[in-house]
């Protein structure tokens, strides 16, 4: 007796994993993520890696940035199948040329097919600017702070983030996430060539917590809160008892360390020499 069934052939494919370490302006974007209906740094780099590498490309992130947020170190992954890339360098600016100029794409790099840009990340560190005088080479991208500000107090009332892990006050509400721990390693205030620069780094952040940090900061600097206050409202819990979310502009994704990359120091050096 003779089988009709229909022969099925299977293809074994062979996938890759790459990271790719990209920089970007994110004053045009609606943040990192794709959204519908929105510009967003991961819908430009999706679009050109896909159209690239001929395939369908869908990258992860090791976070998310919020509307107008910038980032000096960014990393995602990405998998490729069946692909025989071209000379390194031919790539690299193969993928640059199909990026707007707000968006550069530093390198891209072959991993374990289980790595993962989000998870496997040990600390992130984010840096937030000010300025003080009106700088066209600033704009959009540092903090125009018309006023003064108590370096000193403000450092007295970050030195106090240290000391707790629950930052549900810093924190949006209605974000999902399993906890509102955070391990912070440091946070602390310094003079730059045009202002001041904040920065801050630990194991993981919530959503809009930078920026509710330094909006609450603000508040010791002009002298609104006293440093130890800083403690009632992180016991609070409670975002309402918090100050306002410092701009977008100022705040940038600045390093992400990975435990199985060693030369990933990537710095905001370049704004802060601007203008000097």
């Amino acid at each position: 007796m003779r089988c009709n069934c229909t022969s099925l052939t299977f293809v074994l494919l062979n996938t890759k994993r790459y990271f790719v370490e990209l920089a970007y302006d994110g004053t045009n974007f609606h943040g990192w993520q794709i959204q519908p209906n929105a510009n967003t740094v991961q819908a430009c780099l999706d679009r050109a890696l896909s159209t690239y590498f001929r395939q369908t490309v869908e990258t992860v992130g090791c976070g998310r940035t919020d509307t107008g947020v910038h980032a000096s170190q960014f990393y995602a992954h990405f998998d490729l199948q069946d692909v025989v890339l071209p000379a390194y360098e031919k790539s690299l600016n193969g993928i640059n040329a199909l990026l707007p100029y707000t968006i550069s794409v530093y390198r891209f790099f072959e991993v374990e097919p289980n790595a993962h840009a989000r998870f496997d990340a040990l600390s992130r560190t984010y840096h937030y600017f000010f300025h003080f005088q009106k700088n066209p080479f600033l704009h959009q991208r540092s903090y125009l702070y018309r006023g003064q500000l108590d370096l000193d107090k403000m450092n007295q009332a970050a030195q106090l983030l240290l000391k707790y892990e629950d930052f549900s006050c810093f924190s949006k509400a209605d974000t999902q996430t399993f906890t509102n721990n955070c391990n912070i390693s440091y946070a602390y205030f310094e003079e730059t060539a045009n202002g001041i620069v904040f920065r801050i780094k630990a194991n993981r952040f919530l959503r809009n917590m930078v920026r509710a940090i330094v909006g609450t900061l603000i508040m010791v600097g002009k002298g609104q809160l006293m440093p130890d206050e800083i403690e009632k409202i992180i016991l609070s819990k409670d975002r309402s008892q918090a100050g306002q979310s410092a701009p977008a502009c100022g705040l940038y994704l600045a390093h992400i360390a990975y435990p199985y990359i060693s030369d990933n120091k990537c710095s905001t050096q370049l704004i802060e020499d601007h203008g000097s």
